[in-house]
């Protein structure tokens, strides 16, 4: 009898977690919050989800370090447009340990530029335009350099899908920016192994700008997916004479 009732003891402030948590997302995805709203003061939250003041307290504080409300003194509990860089740290923690996470990453990663750049051919402004022009000289000057080449590699890529205004693609691609950046990096250093890779990573985010100036859905979506399959076949080749004798 005593365990069971610590179980309801440690089992109740999940319970307000959740409701208080389920609450604030319902009245998200209805538009009854915006950023800069202020919450109901805490006495009225406690009677209307039924919980204490400690476990609403807690929750708003997760809430907080989220990034979803500020807390402020004297003035109450103020809802913020969430700081979506907090999915970084989690899709690494959450991946990094996977056995095959290059091959993971690199799946996702081509779902969400291919859907990207298709979108980016129709929706893409001038200033999208110029961004990736920009990008890709980078690529070009940064193509014997494998730290800055790694990094002028993600902007022009990042600037992709950007150029497709979909928030949700562009808001999960750069949770996997530190993801991202790791096989940028690991592409880059195959440059030094195998000379002929200048070549085309030079060309190819070439062709892929020139398709989505064009606005050539079936181009952009063809040479992006190419783009892919010679990096992944180099990086393939790389991993199978590192193991053999």
């Amino acid at each position: 009898m005593h365990t069971s009732a610590i179980t309801r003891t440690e089992e109740t402030p999940n319970k307000g977690f959740d409701k208080v948590f389920a609450f604030l997302r319902e009245q998200f995805l209805a538009g009854a919050i915006q950023p800069g709203d202020r919450l109901s003061p805490e006495r009225e939250l406690c009677l209307r989800l039924g919980v204490s003041r400690p476990v609403l307290r807690e929750a708003l504080r997760a809430l907080s370090m989220l990034g979803v409300v500020d807390i402020l003194h004297g003035v109450g509990t103020v809802v913020r447009r969430p700081d979506t860089s907090v999915l970084d740290e989690f899709f690494t923690f959450a991946l990094a340990q996977q056995p095959d996470m290059a091959d993971d990453v690199l799946e996702a990663r081509i779902a969400i530029e291919c859907q990207a750049i298709r979108l980016a051919c129709s929706r893409a402004t001038l200033a999208d335009l110029e961004r990736l022009r920009a990008a890709l000289e980078d690529v070009r000057r940064t193509i014997n350099d494998e730290t800055a080449g790694a990094t002028s590699d993600y902007i022009f890529h990042e600037a992709l899908v950007r150029a497709g205004h979909a928030p949700t693609l562009l808001c999960l691609y750069r949770a996997m920016a530190p993801l991202l950046h790791r096989t940028h990096q690991e592409r880059r250093v195959l440059v030094r192994r195998y000379a002929d890779i200048k070549r085309y990573v030079a060309e190819d985010h070439e062709r892929i700008f020139e398709a989505v100036v064009a606005r050539d859905e079936a181009r952009a979506d063809a040479i992006l997916r190419k783009h892919f399959a010679i990096g992944d076949e180099y990086r393939h080749r790389a991993a199978t004479s590192a193991v053999m004798p």
